[in-house]
């Protein structure tokens, strides 16, 4: 089996960072940084936060919420889409009746 890496230079808050990666993970890895990148930046621009342990704490943090929001609102509508579905399988049956179940023959 060969074991396909590719190493890449990410840049975050102006210090590159030498990472290996699968090749076919690269671009995702690329996109993540810069978000990362981005994020950092903000939290330095507007919070005053000194110090880039702080700034990566801070951001892990607000990612992690954000994330934890996301779970919650997926949780939610996994459970409303169900519920729906349920909703129009008691529709169906009613409309059937409950005595209108198919009978296998038992030739």
């Amino acid at each position: 089996m060969t074991d396909n890496r590719q190493t890449i230079t990410i840049s975050i808050l102006d210090k590159d960072y030498q990472i290996s990666c699968p090749a076919e993970q690269a671009a995702s890895l690329q996109s993540s940084a810069h978000e990362l990148d981005q994020r950092m930046r903000n939290i330095k621009k507007e919070g005053g936060i000194i110090g880039v342990e702080r700034i990566a704490v801070m951001a892990a943090l607000n990612t992690t919420h954000e994330l934890l929001e996301q779970q919650k609102n997926h949780s939610r509508y996994q459970d409303s889409v169900n519920d729906y579905v349920n909703r129009l399988k008691d529709r169906v049956d009613t409309a059937l009746g409950d005595d209108a179940q198919l009978e296998l023959p038992t030739d």
